[in-house]
């Protein structure tokens, strides 16, 4: 279960929407500069979560073209994915093997199929009519779509290797939820833009990027700010003259003298004698 995110982790830049803060108005000029520079992605939500599921933990440490491959590979020899529950690791570890690490994502492939198909015979005892006969695709779709987005969210996490942004993906992708997934590039770009502090962790960015971001932008800022971090700011060596968000940007952008204006300030003002010490 995620830890509750204390007030003072993500700094001033953490405020909602409705709390006349700085982050809408400054979220509001990212997020349409994002749409300038690379447009407005088309949200075709797959209705599939199990499938949708599998696909992500198949990208994990890889790039999209083997993890896509791997997926194609492994829908072909195996359609309906009930047939994985009975089928050698080794098996499908060779089927996915394109995709790495495919010893460890072939187990934990069938870890999720099989935690899964314990919920739907466990829930079938206690209702037969309603679970006994339909696909664990069928199964996984409905457990969700009859609980609110947090809590299918966290109910995705208490499967077997599912953590926040497995399960955000899922949600996003596959039933076309706005919940936000926060990757390594989400990640970046949203602490370097100052949408986040830079002690916030991923964990916790997921809960703060949702106070702050209305439900219709979740789609294209999710999808814009990966684009932006992996074409422009990069984790090495990040491309900031030519940044289009750079007057945006607390990293190396326009507002950088004033946040160290702010810290300077404020080092003086705890050394002073007189100071109060802050609660």
């Amino acid at each position: 279960m995620m830890q509750p995110v204390q007030p003072d982790a993500a700094g001033p830049e953490s405020q909602s929407a409705d709390g006349g803060g700085l982050p809408p108005v400054h979220l509001a000029r990212v997020y349409q500069r994002l749409l300038e520079v690379y447009g407005e992605p088309v949200w075709r939500p797959s209705g599939e979560p199990l499938g949708e599921l599998i696909g992500t933990i198949l990208s994990q440490h890889t790039s999209d073209m083997n993890s896509e491959r791997a997926y194609g590979q492994l829908r072909a020899a195996f359609p309906a994915w009930e047939e994985l529950l009975a089928t050698p690791t080794e098996r499908l570890a060779a089927v996915i093997r394109c995709g790495g690490l495919a010893n460890l994502k072939a187990r934990r492939i069938q870890e999720v199929l099989a935690e899964l198909a314990r919920r739907r015979e466990a829930q079938a005892e206690c209702a037969p009519a309603t679970a006994g006969g339909e696909s664990l695709e069928a199964f996984l779709c409905a457990e969700l779509r009859r609980r609110q987005p947090l809590e299918a969210w966290e109910y995705l996490q208490e499967l077997p290797g599912v953590g926040p942004k497995t399960a955000a993906c899922v949600l996003l992708f596959a039933l076309g939820w706005p919940v936000m997934p926060v990757d390594t590039h989400v990640h970046r770009v949203a602490r370097r833009l100052g949408l986040l502090g830079p002690k916030v962790s991923a964990e916790q960015a997921h809960v703060l990027l949702a106070q702050m971001t209305p439900p219709a932008w979740v789609y294209a800022l999710h999808v814009n700010l990966i684009r932006h971090g992996r074409r422009v700011c990069l984790a090495q060596r990040p491309r900031c003259p030519a940044c289009p968000l750079l007057s945006e940007c607390r990293y190396a952008g326009g507002l950088v003298a004033e946040e160290e204006a702010a810290a300077l300030s404020a080092g003086q003002a705890a050394a002073a004698p007189s100071s109060i010490e802050e609660h």
